[in-house]
């Protein structure tokens, strides 16, 4: 939902911010594998029970995340490169920080409750691969109600609150995997909307069938009239 609505303006406001970093010699490549840093510090503090500690490193996290789009922008250098760069650090960020979490429960915890941030991060993972595979089709699939920004706004609630971790989690669960429908029949219509274009190959295949059938064809005449 921030990535649909709001990312957009924040990094408009954010963009003489961003050229100030950009003239301090701070790239946006530099922002991001710092946002990485501090959610690999964020989650050691989290499987530790510093979960106030935690919370810290997951504010600072968050920062870098904002900036690097800002940064680039603003120093003209925004590419595919840095795109994919940032993209995947921050599937790597999540995977870091539920760990973590899962972590802290699977030793604070009874039963297979660790579990449950894992599944959480498998959800989260689904809403990335659908709108990577989209946009790699053409097709647009932001949107919906459980983004990065709202999953990492609620864990730092459940960080703060530590009596509403399982709860927040359950809820994060249910919100992801909500998105992920909504991502899903947002591209499917889009698709079902979409006529097929024939391409080369497919236009290549019916020439040969179609030569293919006319060369029966005539061979079966010459047999007809060659027959006494």
């Amino acid at each position: 939902m921030f990535d649909g609505r709001f990312r957009t303006s924040v990094e408009k406001g954010l963009k003489p911010v961003g050229a100030n970093l950009r003239r301090a010699g701070i790239k946006a490549d530099h922002l991001t594998a710092f946002g990485v840093l501090m959610s690999g510090a964020a989650a050691v503090a989290i499987a530790n029970g510093a979960l106030r500690g935690g919370l810290l490193l997951l504010a600072l996290t968050a920062i870098p995340d904002v900036l690097d789009g800002a940064v680039a922008k603003a120093s003209g250098t925004a590419s595919p490169r840095g795109a994919f760069f940032d993209s995947t650090m921050d599937r790597v960020a999540d995977a870091v920080l539920l760990g973590g979490v899962a972590w802290y429960l699977d030793t604070t915890e009874p039963g297979r409750i660790g579990l449950l941030p894992m599944a959480v991060l498998g959800a989260s993972l689904l809403i990335s691969y659908e709108r990577a595979k989209a946009e790699a089709l053409g097709f647009d699939a932001r949107g919906g109600l459980m983004e990065r920004a709202e999953r990492l706004i609620l864990l730092g609630f459940a960080l703060l609150f530590d009596s509403l971790l399982i709860p927040v989690l359950w809820i994060m669960l249910v919100l992801t995997l909500i998105t992920a429908g909504q991502r899903f029949m947002k591209v499917w219509k889009q698709a079902s909307a979409t006529v097929p274009q024939a391409t080369p190959i497919d236009r290549d295949r019916r020439r040969r069938t179609l030569r293919r059938v006319e060369r029966q064809q005539r061979a079966a005449r010459r047999r007809r009239r060659a027959r006494p």
